[in-house]
């Protein structure tokens, strides 16, 4: 399930009291950086947000997928999914050819 986000204007102008040793800080990585403050710390910001959207999104996933195996009865066991990866892992690596897709298999 993708996360959607509401409907905003393009950009909204806010503001930041920041300690001064903060800000030089920020400054000075930004600068490091070829960016400018503002352009740094919206960057910082997006990337520091990122995690928790992961987690949401992983979270509905993981409900939307129990919801599915609970309701039709089948679903992929664990050993069944790390042999799939191993081998994938291995294809990926030039070390043989693709794995068959997992087969959901009647569950309990």
């Amino acid at each position: 399930m993708k996360f959607v986000m509401p409907t905003v204007p393009a950009n909204v102008p806010t503001s930041l009291i920041l300690p001064g040793e903060l800000k030089l800080q920020l400054e000075e990585d930004a600068k490091q950086m070829g960016m400018s403050l503002h352009a740094f710390m919206v960057s910082t910001l997006a990337d520091a947000a990122q995690p928790k959207r992961l987690r949401q999104t992983f979270a509905q996933d993981s409900a939307d997928a129990l919801a599915v195996m609970n309701s039709t009865g089948t679903g992929h066991a664990l050993d069944d999914v790390r042999l799939y990866f191993s081998e994938l892992k291995e294809h990926r690596l030039g070390q043989s050819a693709p794995p068959a897709p997992l087969q959901p298999r009647k569950m309990g």
